[in-house]
């Protein structure tokens, strides 16, 4: 099984598909350009309206897209060198969308190395969720409440995720540690203020202005929250001492979402999960014919290939979760009483 990534990384390069494709990401960042000033020209007609909501999510949808496209950079998908990558991800990250590329750039490569594995993939450390038994066991008050229903909670909190991710970044900005690039991050998210988010209190009505900053940031969080989650939310949790080779330890943990083009807009390449994290810096056009390679792979050697429709890994999220949040309910409570006192 060793073998079995060495042979498909073989394919996949005689087949060019770890090839830049300029010509793709020139596209989505004049769409992104275009999207970005058709909102703010919508802002500025719109005036004094509540209709200025609908730019808000509009936004919040931008913003999005804008995140896919910096992780892609982080991922050095997207140009020719390293340092070419790692500034255009910054600037995206940071300037655009308000996220520390640091912070973020340091979680996220540990969850590549490890996905899903205990103790190691902080993807999968509680944060009001519980992700797997043992933490869900702990939870006390009102997080045991909201932990023994987090599966029908789950996307409702995702409402809150934008905050989360803003104030998380900030955190990480301002801690006492080594922090990488911490001047420009902070002049970044400081311009990033200056050009996003003043100029709403400073043209609409203050409650106007709070709405429109609740609305792009709860539109942001859920976007992003829908589209990480179906990824690996439900698949095989690795014990902290297990060992697996790189191959299985990568498709076993991942899912893909079928749909085709349409799925690949929508969730910026994040549907190719298991190809994408078999071959992280794989620009999203080649991820379709990189998932014909890797699946063959697969049947010949017996591994299971996790693939199914968007909406059918929400209900395996929501399933999962509420599975996860029985641990977190009380052995003595006695469901025959539960069940009186309703009535």
């Amino acid at each position: 099984m060793a073998k079995a990534f060495t042979d498909v990384s073989r394919v996949v390069r005689e087949s060019g598909l770890l090839r830049r494709t300029p010509w793709f990401y020139g596209m989505v960042g004049l769409a992104l350009v275009l999207a970005i000033g058709g909102c703010v020209t919508g802002f500025v007609l719109l005036g004094d309206s509540w209709f200025q909501l609908l730019i808000a999510a509009a936004l919040g949808i931008v913003f999005t897209q804008v995140a896919f496209l910096a992780h892609e950079a982080d991922h050095r998908q997207v140009l020719a060198s390293g340092p070419a990558n790692d500034r255009l991800a910054r600037i995206l990250a940071v300037g655009v969308v308000g996220m520390s590329l640091s912070w973020w750039t340091s979680k996220h490569a540990r969850h590549h190395s490890n996905p899903n594995k205990v103790g190691k993939d902080p993807d999968i450390e509680i944060d009001t969720i519980s992700f797997i038994e043992e933490d869900a066991a702990t939870a006390r008050g009102v997080r045991r409440f909201i932990t023994q229903r987090q599966g029908w909670f789950f996307f409702p909190l995702l409402l809150l995720e934008g905050l989360n991710l803003h104030a998380l970044s900030v955190r990480h900005l301002f801690s006492r540690g080594p922090v990488k690039k911490r001047a420009l991050e902070i002049t970044l998210i400081l311009a990033r203020f200056a050009i996003f988010v003043a100029p709403i209190f400073i043209f609409l009505p203050v409650g106007m202005a709070f709405a429109f900053f609740g609305v792009q940031v709860a539109v942001f969080g859920l976007y992003m929250g829908a589209s990480f989650a179906p990824n690996h939310k439900g698949m095989a949790i690795i014990a902290p001492d297990a060992k697996l080779d790189f191959f299985s330890k990568q498709v076993r943990t991942s899912r893909n979402i079928g749909g085709g083009w349409w799925a690949t807009w929508l969730m910026g390449g994040l549907n190719y999960q298991i190809e994408h994290h078999l071959f992280p810096n794989m620009p999203r056009p080649a991820l379709a014919r990189a998932r014909e390679i890797v699946k063959d792979q697969c049947d010949a050697l017996n591994v299971p290939y996790t693939e199914t429709t968007l909406w059918r890994s929400y209900a395996i999220v929501i399933d999962y979760l509420n599975r996860v949040g029985l641990a977190a309910r009380d052995p003595f409570d006695c469901p025959m009483r539960a069940e009186l006192r309703r009535a």
